[in-house]
């Protein structure tokens, strides 16, 4: 199972924000399309992760007054990518290991896609689910 798997089922359509964008602007990005990070893209690449929790560390730290910041001031950076031929499993470990919920997806480069921690569970819920229903169907026939 790989992350190109995961993508295919799910679909590879990405919200993005710029570095520049103000605080309020992504936030209301987040809340309109009600997801918890956006990849921060700039002529580079993806140059870095805009998430909830970003936000609420920043108020935490600064007050209300974050809120006119720019994303790139809050922005966890560097990212954290895998490649679509990365294996499920290994995804999770690493964003267990690095205490991440959101991955971007990169191909030579680019931008193709973003698994969140419950995209990988669930995907990988489901395959287990179809395992074991093809073992009671071949154990039930036998």
């Amino acid at each position: 199972m790989t992350i190109a798997d995961v993508l295919r089922r799910k679909g590879a359509e990405i919200e993005t924000t710029a570095p520049a964008a103000s605080l309020t602007d992504a936030i209301a990005q987040l809340g309109a399309r009600r997801i918890g990070a956006l990849p921060v893209m700039s002529d580079d690449g993806v140059v870095g992760m805009f998430s909830e929790r970003d936000v609420i560390f920043a108020l935490r730290d600064h007050g209300p007054d974050v809120l006119s910041w720019s994303v790139e001031r809050i922005m966890t950076s560097p990212v954290v990518t895998v490649g679509p031929d990365h294996d499920v499993l290994a995804a999770l470990g690493l964003m267990t290991d690095r205490r991440i919920r959101h991955l971007p997806v990169c191909d030579g480069g680019q931008l193709v896609g973003i698994v969140s921690i419950g995209d990988l569970v669930k995907h990988r819920l489901e395959r287990i689910e179809a395992e074991a229903a093809a073992m009671r169907s071949y154990i039930q026939s036998a």
